[in-house]
């Protein structure tokens, strides 16, 4: 009995040695596996924090290349706009020139005329045997051929002084012309050194905008950043509209001299000549549409006023670039982006067709073209509903400014300056003529 009662002891004593053994050996796992669930926790914790930081740095490195961009744009707009003035006043200083000449070739032609009519005079003097006038009254024996002979020595007389007074005064001409032309050449110069200066401005400036574009689009890569950037680009320029329209409730708008605009559907002018690049109502991406049109058209020409109004907005505005905005009274704005350069400021007025802008690519833009919307009350309408002259997707008379853009083409691309002894010839990149925008 007693070895039996022994043996269950130790059984029971082994039993709950066991158990404890088991326990212990649990808890162990327990505790290790709330370590790692700790520890990954952790690392888990500082990705997140690492992600969230990568993101917050990217975002900022996207606003400084934005700001980078728009600086860069708007410099390019005031070189652009300065080179226009330039070339304004090279032309006039041309004609000037050009004017000068004319004078001074018209006035060596008198001073031949009156050189040689003193010497057809000399000629005639010397005819008369150069005779001194007491001589010739001596020589005579009739008083009345002695009158006539005299009258005749005086009136050849006169007309030799008064030719060589006239031969004075024209070289007295030409030389104040040779001066005037010698001052207005070094001006000319002068002006040409400008337009070289501001021309390697615009270069450098193009150039820097170039690095920052592909900075920006190697920080946008995915469409979903795109789409999200679009959004943006929007959302700014309905809250500018909105910010305009209730600021501009205030201020009168003249119109007597003009029609309203909301009677000009279907008659308005378009805004430049080009190609219908996108359609108004397309889709723009996954859930976005185009609040507008984008005209493709060529580098340097003129954008125009489709109605008279009073500038609204004429500045930088991301995703848009340089954007003016035109108040035309009863709740209705036109819009034009992506311009090179603006002439016009806020609060100007503006007739309908004046030149407000040249066709550029600014606001991230690869290739040259117009945005062009209308506003009613804030809501976006569709330009093609008000405006005539448009076949297929071609817009406008393709001839219509011809010569203009082939003048400003050779401000902005740099073609040759010829002045009335020198050249001075530049030829710069000339990029795509219309766009594909993407």
């Amino acid at each position: 009995m007693r070895c039996k009662s022994s043996a269950k002891r130790w059984a029971v004593a082994g039993l709950m040695l066991l158990l404890a053994l088991c326990q212990s050996y649990a808890i162990a796992n327990d505790e290790a596996s709330i370590s790692k669930r700790e520890s990954e926790l952790k690392k888990l914790q500082g990705e997140i924090s690492t992600l969230q930081s990568d993101l917050s740095e990217s975002e900022q490195t996207r606003q400084e290349l934005q700001r980078q961009l728009q600086i860069a744009e708007q410099k390019i707009g005031k070189s652009t706009r300065h080179l226009r003035v330039l070339s304004g006043s090279l032309q006039r200083q041309q004609q000037r020139l050009d004017q000068l000449k004319l004078e001074r070739a018209g006035q060596l032609q008198k001073l031949e005329l009156n050189r040689k009519a003193l010497a057809h005079q000399l000629r005639s003097a010397y005819a008369m045997g150069r005779q001194e006038r007491v001589k010739i009254l001596l020589n005579q024996q009739d008083p009345a051929v002695v009158s006539r002979v005299l009258v005749y020595y005086d009136y050849f007389n006169r007309a030799r002084n008064e030719q060589i007074a006239r031969i004075g005064t024209v070289l007295n001409e030409i030389k104040k012309t040779e001066a005037e032309l010698l001052v207005e050449d070094q001006r000319l110069r002068a002006i040409q050194a400008k337009v070289e200066s501001e021309m390697h401005s615009l270069d450098q400036e193009q150039q820097t905008r170039q690095q920052v574009l592909a900075s920006l689009s190697k920080d946008i890569q995915s469409k979903g950043q795109v789409l999200q950037s679009y959004k943006k680009d929007e959302q700014q320029l309905q809250s500018l509209v909105k910010r305009l329209q209730t600021e501009l409730l205030t201020l009168p708008l003249e119109t007597e001299k003009h029609k309203p605009f909301k009677l000009l559907k279907g008659k308005l002018k378009w805004p430049t000549t080009g190609r219908l690049a996108k359609r108004f109502g397309t889709a723009r991406g996954a859930s976005l549409k185009w609040d507008g049109v984008v005209i493709a058209a060529k580098q340097g020409v003129e954008v125009r006023a489709v109605h008279h109004g009073r500038v609204a907005f004429a500045d930088w505005l991301r995703g848009f670039g340089l954007l003016l905005i035109i108040d035309h009274g009863d709740g209705y704005m036109s819009l034009y982006g992506h311009n090179q350069s603006l002439f016009k400021e806020a609060g100007e007025w503006v007739e309908p067709g004046e030149p407000i802008a040249l066709v550029g690519n600014s606001g991230g833009q690869t290739n040259p073209g117009v945005y062009f919307g209308i506003r009613y009350n804030g809501r976006p309408v569709n330009p093609k509903k008000w405006c005539e002259g448009i076949r297929g997707n071609r817009i406008g008379d393709q001839r219509l400014d011809a010569a203009n853009s082939a003048q400003l083409a050779s401000v902005i691309t740099g073609s040759t300056w010829i002045s009335g002894h020198t050249a001075a010839n530049r030829v710069t990149d000339n990029r795509s003529r219309e766009a594909r925008y993407e």
